[in-house]
């Protein structure tokens, strides 16, 4: 995306993360509930597609690969499984909303460890767009969202370590001075290794329900579609991190949460009340607000770079 202007490529990854992460929220809900796909079995498939797909990547000179040490890349590895599997289970025991209600926790948490652990500051107008978006998120969620334990510590996990991953992607990339695609063309492996060590003493790898089990040819093509769709999402992740914000990829994930809503109320027919319109109403102007605030403040910090002698 090299011959576009800047905001023209950051529009155009944002556009497809956004597309994938709709569907691959939808299609691994399927799986686990019309197909009875294991979970980390698919997680599993998503890191083994991945890594396949960075490495045609790199031999058809999209990247070139920069030397890194394994202790470098650890704990983005570690964090990466936990991000996915702790997310997945939260999307297997838990409804679309319940899951995306999670998803969209992460924001505040992201800015708590960002001020805490980096001693990062955000104006005041920033934070406060927080509240009308957490309030919106609980305001779509409240009267059509059942919380159950397991699916609730599953979601809480995934917050926690979602968000450290997310503040360690944008930490990582500028501390080893690399791009996304080299950061994951070295994750992504090491991820993968560590779930193929776990798998067989949760889930079973051959017969009925494993991952080499018995499946249909449809079954095989969506699983194999699930692990494309999740390359997109990982890279588009990196991407959008590296050239914004944690913040900023998580503000962004709450207009894909009104979108996923809309997609469960039409596919799943799940129900949307007025209180939830009202949410989402909610939500979409604090995303505006941020984005607005946002945009000002890079044309102001441009500004001043212009005017310094």
């Amino acid at each position: 995306m090299g011959w576009l202007p800047e905001r023209g490529r950051l529009a155009a990854g944002l556009l497809v993360n956004l597309a994938a992460s709709i569907c691959i929220v939808f299609l691994n809900k399927w799986l686990y509930v019309r197909m009875g796909f294991p979970n980390l079995s698919l997680t599993l498939v998503h890191f083994a597609v991945t890594w396949l797909g960075l490495y045609a990547c790199q031999a058809l000179g999209v990247f070139a690969p920069k030397s890194l040490r394994a202790r470098q890349v650890l704990p983005l590895a570690l964090s990466f499984c936990g991000f996915v599997v702790f997310t997945n289970l939260s999307l297997q025991n838990n409804t679309i909303g319940t899951y995306q209600l999670a998803k969209a926790m992460t924001t505040p948490v992201i800015v708590l460890i960002q001020t805490a652990a980096y001693g990062k500051t955000f104006p005041t107008r920033i934070k406060l767009t927080l509240i009308p978006i957490t309030l919106g998120v609980f305001l779509n969620s409240y009267y059509d969202v059942k919380f159950n334990l397991l699916g609730m510590v599953f979601a809480s996990l995934g917050v926690l370590v979602t968000s450290l991953y997310q503040v360690w992607v944008g930490a990582k990339q500028h501390e080893l001075q690399v791009n996304s695609m080299q950061l994951l063309y070295y994750q992504a492996p090491m991820s993968c290794g560590m779930l193929l060590c776990i798998v067989p003493f949760f889930e079973p790898v051959f017969g009925e329900g494993g991952i080499f089990g018995p499946w249909t040819l449809p079954a095989v093509f969506m699983v194999l579609l699930s692990g494309i769709i999740a390359f997109m999402v990982n890279l588009s992740i990196y991407w959008i991190i590296g050239n914004t914000s944690p913040v900023t990829y998580n503000m962004f994930g709450h207009f894909k949460f009104c979108i996923t809503l809309m997609g469960g109320y039409i596919l799943f027919k799940d129900p949307l009340s007025i209180n939830q319109g009202l949410g989402i109403t909610c939500t979409l102007f604090g995303i505006l607000a941020y984005t607005h605030f946002k945009l000002s403040e890079q044309d102001g910090n441009k500004s001043k770079l212009v005017q310094r002698p």
